[in-house]
């Protein structure tokens, strides 16, 4: 069960006991019904429409025979049928999976297996990949539901918009509770098979009441764009929970967020919407700033620009508002956690560090003992707040590792402040221990990446003769950028204590990342162990 805040924010008052996250949204926008709610490539979804293909698509779920609690796998690009197909699965009752659109038929097969998924609802661009993982599990699927389909359907497939319109709208919602099962995600870990995360209603509300109002300060006036897709626990309160909580209208997008697809969405390219707010990621931030088709500060409406997913260096996010005049309100938050538990906070960002808890989450730092560690020591970071999974499913040994008593381990290293801000310090297995002291992989490649000539670095442990551990950076140059590697560790040196330099540098041309944009230190190691 999902843990009430210790301290709720005033004004924020829990959500009843039997609740429908999905018919929460209809009802709280039910006012709204000709304003647009989702604008992508191909047209808008006004409120109105979102209510009734809702309810007709949970109406055709049930009528397949799907019951309550039963999965359903959710493949999609971000285009207004996912949210239809999201919320229309939580208005019946039938819990969505939502995974990556960017994985193998290898992975879709473990994960159609892992969740027992009764039908797929599926984008037509992604079709052959799910084909492929249908071919490769024994799990056997009733239907296969095709949004926007670019070729023939076969037998068990029909149309997206055929299956909505074969369907009169469900007149009322399940009768679920705030602590039942609602959505799965799947963690995005850097080894061993993803983790089904399983989220009930109640949790993003608590995300939409404490986040995405209380901290951002969305408004219904507002226009949202996040380059995090769907499937993100970021990027589906971005673009779905934040937005229809205040009533405001959101720009998708299904093709892969480059600098030039987010330029000409931010120039308003697209319904000739330009965003208010945005919400990206540190490398994604990199790349655009770097980019010679960066848009002048006149050509946007940004008010509010948020970053997660990994830490943002400051030197990124005062460049940003340098050229917009808008500060990047960077937080961290988990797929265990849903969305972002601590940040720092619009009108009051202290660069370098990743803010204060979010009122109604309390945070913790332990050290090895398990016992709270001073300020300006690293620990683990541990949450308590009342967003947190209900488990990992079928994963007890790991549901129990993670969600302790209230608390959820993070799995990330932070140090407390005197101010009461927090700076990342890498991530538990990240940490490097150099002469018997902490040095963290984040703080030198922060450093690195403040270089005119650096784009991205990343930073690892490496033994040298001795088998004691150094570090090595791996340093990705901008287009056009020159520099040694005595020059970077000088300008490392320059910045940081000595000790924490790096002793080898390595020029790359790209650094291995997850899918949602990670840098996967562990592939760095393995490719240091393989070299002669």
């Amino acid at each position: 069960m999902s843990p009430m805040p210790l301290h709720p924010p005033a004004g924020v008052t829990p959500p009843p006991e039997a609740f429908n996250f999905a018919q929460h949204l209809l009802a709280l926008n039910a006012p709204r019904a000709a304003k647009a709610a989702f604008v992508d490539d191909l047209g808008t979804l006004t409120y109105g429409a979102l209510d009734e293909r809702v309810k007709r698509l949970a109406a055709g779920l049930r009528a397949l025979g799907i019951r309550r609690e039963e999965r359903v796998l959710l493949l999609m690009h971000d285009v207004t049928d996912w949210p239809v197909a999201f919320l229309g699965a939580l208005y019946a009752g039938v819990v969505p999976v939502a995974v990556n659109t960017l994985l193998t038929a290898d992975d879709y097969a473990y994960m159609l297996e892992h969740s027992r998924a009764q039908a797929v609802l599926v984008s037509g661009a992604l079709l052959p990949v799910l084909e492929g993982a249908l071919v490769k599990s024994d799990h056997e699927v009733g239907k296969v539901i095709v949004s926007r389909p670019v070729a023939p359907l076969h037998f068990g497939q029909v149309d997206f918009d055929a299956f909505v319109a074969d369907h009169a709208p469900l007149p009322k919602p399940a009768a679920t509770g705030a602590d039942d099962s609602a959505f799965w995600l799947y963690s995005s870990g850097s080894t061993g098979r993803p983790k089904g995360t399983v989220h009930s209603h109640a949790n993003p509300y608590w995300t939409a009441e404490l986040y995405g109002k209380g901290v951002l300060g969305l408004r219904e006036d507002d226009v949202c764009f996040s380059a995090a897709k769907l499937f993100f626990a970021y990027g589906l309160g971005n673009a779905l929970t934040f937005p229809l909580s205040v009533g405001a209208t959101t720009l998708l997008m299904a093709e892969r967020p480059t600098p030039d697809a987010v330029f000409k969405r931010w120039t308003g390219g697209v319904a000739g919407l330009k965003p208010t707010v945005f919400y990206g990621a540190p490398t994604g931030y990199a790349g655009m700033l770097a980019s010679p088709a960066l848009p002048a500060r006149g050509d946007v409406a940004l008010r509010l620009a948020s970053s997660a997913g990994e830490a943002l260096p400051a030197e990124l996010g005062e460049r940003f508002r340098r050229h917009f005049g808008v500060d990047i309100v960077d937080g961290i938050g988990s797929t265990e956690m849903l969305h972002i538990f601590m940040s720092n906070r619009p009108g009051q960002v202290r660069y370098g560090t990743t803010g204060w808890p979010v009122p109604g989450y309390e945070i913790e730092l332990r050290g090895e003992d398990g016992r709270p560690v001073p300020d300006g020591e690293p620990g683990d970071l541990y949450i308590h707040g009342p967003s947190a999974a209900l488990m990992y499913w079928g994963n007890r040994a790991k549901t129990r590792e993670t969600f302790q008593g209230g608390w959820t381990k993070s799995g990330d290293k932070y140090v407390r402040n005197a101010d009461g801000t927090y700076t990342y310090a890498g991530r538990s297995d990240d940490m490097l221990k150099v002469s018997g002291i902490y040095v963290s992989p984040f703080e030198v490649e922060a450093t690195l990446v403040q270089h005119p000539a650096v784009l991205e670095a990343a930073v690892i442990g490496v033994p040298d003769a001795e088998g004691l551990t150094k570090t090595k950076a791996f340093v990705v140059l901008k287009p056009g950028g020159t520099a040694t590697a005595d020059e970077l560790k000088a300008f490392v040196k320059d910045k940081l204590a000595p000790y924490k330099y790096p002793r080898q540098i390595e020029f790359i041309d790209e650094l291995p990342k997850t899918a949602t944009g990670k840098i996967q230190r562990f592939k760095l190691r393995e490719r240091e162990r393989a070299a002669p």
